[in-house]
């Protein structure tokens, strides 16, 4: 439940993406149906004992870091230096990557907002940033010095604790921006950018906080890359822009990917008399949990109850449904007939932002979120890439006796998934995540003048 009248806006929003020097790059080429993937070299270096090359990765030179490696250590980063000079050294010294990244969305959400110093450390802000992994390249070397070289702990330094802890990117951001309100991270898989951002909702919608930094961070990592390339649950076979189809009857895995997404939220009543620019408005959020005891498989029963959650009180359905669309065989097709069980098949179309800039793991959900605030601010759809033939035929668990969706197959759906981004009025966007473990979260936002 929430309290009654206190709305939540999004004021803010700032991330770091692949191939985009900053946000209004990554705008330009998500709108234009540009994708963001290409082929990783350090996949690439390993030859066939990697079965997928392709991801959308942000380098340290693409960020403007410079790593100060180790001299004890071969490739360890000790710290980094900012070429720019967004971030004290301070900060960087306690900061791996993907938390270095959470820190420049951050900045840049919060000069969006125009939010006060005062305002930023106020016991009444807090931050809620969390990630999908556990600072793998630190890791990876800090121990293989230990175990395999025989080394001394003191070769890592005295940063290897805070620089791969769990909540590591939402303790950055919080020293980065001196709040004394909360510091929480929400793990949930590759739900997890959006399940920060919902749990901040509610933390404003309950009054427990007047503003919120909150979103998601995946560093870019080959150890996270690696884990589900092992799965054999990464896309193959294709050139790098064709890679993620997201619906296509030919999708065969995900494309692994990294960055951040950042927002600012505050209570609705305080923005608005502050004069703030409000991107979007929070009117809804549920999660749930799929219940049936399986880890990876999704399920139709589970997203069924996410959708009777989320539009419970709701009077009307969405202009759009942003989907997870991760590319895999049946998460993609149980996903789609879960939205049409739920929202019919007309009045409404489906956009795929993984198709253009991959799967981001714990980043997804955030930067998904932003996708769907400039669909909002632009008034258009972004497409659904490389979805050129929708299976003509049943799915294999649309024929069995247990099966409760419909049964028409996929491509009976084809006008809901456009290729290409168009221009169309919406006033209301759903986001959904989905991760391991069955845990589901979906998200209703609107234009402030719907």
């Amino acid at each position: 439940m929430s309290i009654k009248g206190r709305k939540v806006a999004v004021v803010g929003m700032g991330g770091v993406f692949p191939t985009c020097n900053n946000l209004d790059e990554f705008e330009q080429k998500l709108f234009s149906n540009q994708s963001l993937i290409r082929y990783w070299d350090k996949a690439v270096a390993h030859g066939k004992n990697v079965r997928s090359h392709v991801a959308g990765y942000i380098t340290e030179t693409e960020a403007h870091l410079q790593p100060v490696y180790s001299t004890l250590l071969q490739e360890y980063p000790e710290t980094y230096i900012d070429l720019l000079n967004r971030i004290p050294d301070n900060n960087l010294a306690t900061a791996d990557i993907g938390s270095i990244w959470a820190m420049l969305s951050t900045a840049d959400a919060i000069k969006m907002a125009g939010w006060t110093n005062a305002e930023v450390e106020s016991e009444q802000t807090g931050v809620v940033v969390g990630s999908g992994s556990c600072g793998n390249e630190i890791q990876r070397i800090a121990w293989h010095s230990f175990f395999v070289l025989g080394k001394k702990t003191r070769f890592v330094g005295g940063h290897n604790v805070d620089r791969g802890m769990v909540y590591r990117e939402a303790a950055n951001v919080s020293c980065f921006i001196k709040n004394k309100g909360i510091c929480e991270a929400i793990g949930s898989a590759c739900a997890t950018g959006l399940g920060n951002i919902g749990y901040a909702y509610r933390m404003i919608s309950f009054g427990l906080q007047d503003r919120i930094v909150a979103g998601g961070a995946e560093g870019t990592a080959l150890e996270s890359f690696l884990g589900f390339d092992g799965m054999q649950v990464l896309s193959r076979g294709f050139e790098p822009h064709e890679s993620s189809r997201p619906f296509d009857k030919d999708r065969n895995g995900f494309v692994c990917s990294f960055g951040a997404g950042i927002v600012c939220l505050e209570a609705y009543d305080l923005a608005k008399a502050r004069g703030a620019n409000i991107l979007g408005v929070i009117d809804a959020y549920f999660n749930n949990s799929d219940g049936d005891g399986d880890m990876f498989a999704p399920s139709f029963n589970g997203q069924r109850r996410l959708w009777q959650g989320l539009l419970k009180d709701i009077p009307y359905k969405p202009d759009v449904v942003k989907v997870h669309g991760t590319s895999t065989p049946t998460g993609d097709a149980i996903e789609l007939l879960s939205v049409v069980d739920s929202l019919g098949d007309q009045g409404y179309h489906i956009a795929a932002p993984k198709s253009q800039f991959g799967h981001m793991l714990g980043a997804a959900g955030a930067v998904e979120f932003i996708a769907a605030i400039l669909m909002l601010k632009r008034q258009e759809v972004l497409p659904c890439l490389n979805a050129v033939n929708l299976n003509p035929e049943q799915e294999t668990f649309q024929a069995t006796s247990n099966w409760e969706g419909s049964k028409e197959p996929l491509a009976y759906y084809r006008d809901l998934l456009q290729q290409q981004s168009f221009t169309k009025e919406i006033n209301s966007i759903t986001c959904l995540n989905y991760g391991f473990g069955g845990t589901n979260s979906a998200m209703l936002i609107s234009r402030d003048d719907k």
